[in-house]
């Protein structure tokens, strides 16, 4: 999912290691008061019952993906607004080296789930999906994706029944293979004042606290499900975490994750979201998009459609970890020649506004669902 901006024409120096705060008090009490916070409004155990196979299988990218056309990219200036900095990943301990020509793909990815806030939960045109990746954290459940995959700009109010599966693969069976890590609901939504009540996509991104994980069995008795269901434990215990960094140069080697399934705008559909997929490249700035207020994203050459929003841009991955450093994340679909195809994909720059986001996201506790 892609937020919309209609087309406009017919259409990063070494790491510096950052330590997160220290101690249990809610990251809410010395958050900056540009960061956005709220719990989410469907109870945990709600939101995962109700994802069944069946609204799994018919859950869409988002109506409103963005895109933009230009000619080129010769870009704005997006600059550092303070000294680099770095969280490392978490998980690469566990892991052994091997030697691949293949990339690895990170077990950190994975789909989020979701129904619009407002809508019949029951309606099928309402139960949408996103990407997102384990990030690091002091508590080992933090989840990175998009603002727009998690916020509604339309009804003001953040997504009901938000769930994120990392590394989701669609399986043979109905529901066998999808959740081998399990599922986890979102408890706490961080966000920048500045996507949530301006609208601006230069801070479309999100970070969410999620409670520990479940796994869920699903018996279909007539037509009704019954599930069983078993706790996982954390998020960053199962998966690991990608590091986080900022304030680096515009000009990076990245990899993007995501689980792609829309259309490009000629009407040609090359994903169908059910397996993630990746794009290799170096980022420069792009242009601006006036409309949505949108002039400090970065971007590279991938072809990726609606449903890979949120995926993470990493910096510095490591094929043989499967880590590496968050520096951005699936935003906004370009078509840069005018040929109704998306040709590149971008993200906010990720500066000191986007670490403060981050860090108060950072350092916040769940535990298990009520």
């Amino acid at each position: 999912m892609y937020s919309r901006a209609r087309r406009i024409a017919v259409p990063f120096a070494g790491l510096v290691a950052v330590g997160l705060t220290a101690g249990t008090v809610s990251a809410s009490a010395t958050a900056p008061s540009d960061v956005v916070s709220k719990n989410a409004a469907t109870p945990a155990s709600q939101a995962v019952q109700f994802w069944t196979p069946d609204r799994i299988k018919q859950a869409t990218d988002h109506d409103d993906a963005l895109d933009a056309t230009s000619r080129g990219v010769k870009g704005t200036n997006s600059t550092p607004d303070g000294p680099p900095g770095s969280v490392p990943p978490i998980g690469e301990e566990k892991t052994k080296t091997v030697k691949s020509k293949q990339v690895n793909l990170p077990n950190t990815v994975g789909r989020v789930f979701f129904t619009l806030p407002g809508a019949n939960p029951r309606d099928p045109k309402s139960w949408r999906y996103c990407s997102a990746s384990s990030v690091q954290g002091k508590y080992r459940n933090l989840v990175a994706t998009s603002g727009h995959c998690v916020y509604d700009i339309k009804t003001n109010r953040f997504y009901d029944n938000w769930i994120f599966i990392p590394s989701y693969w669609d399986g043979k069976n109905v529901w066998d293979g999808k959740a081998p890590y399990g599922i986890y609901a979102a408890k706490t939504f961080n966000a920048h004042d500045d996507f949530v009540v301006k609208e601006d996509y230069d801070f479309d991104y999100a970070f969410v606290n999620v409670y520990n994980g479940i796994k869920v069995k699903w018996e279909k008795v007539g037509d009704r499900w019954r599930w069983t269901k078993q706790n996982a434990g954390r998020l960053g215990d199962n998966v690991g975490g990608q590091g986080f960094t900022w304030n680096r140069s515009t000009k990076a080697n990245v990899f993007s994750f995501g689980y792609p399934a829309g259309e490009h705008p000629d009407g040609d559909k090359p994903f169908t979201g059910r397996t993630m997929k990746w794009c290799y490249g170096k980022t420069t700035p792009m242009p601006a998009a006036p409309k949505y207020n949108l002039q400090e994203h970065i971007g590279f050459k991938c072809a990726f459609t609606a449903g890979a929003s949120g995926g993470p841009f990493l910096y510095n991955y490591k094929n043989s970890t499967r880590t590496g450093y968050l520096i951005g994340v699936n935003s906004v679909a370009w078509d840069t020649d005018g040929n109704d195809r998306y040709d590149h994909i971008s993200s906010p720059y990720f500066n000191t506004d986007t670490y403060n986001v981050y860090k108060a996201a950072a350092n916040r506790w769940t535990g298990n669902m009520p």
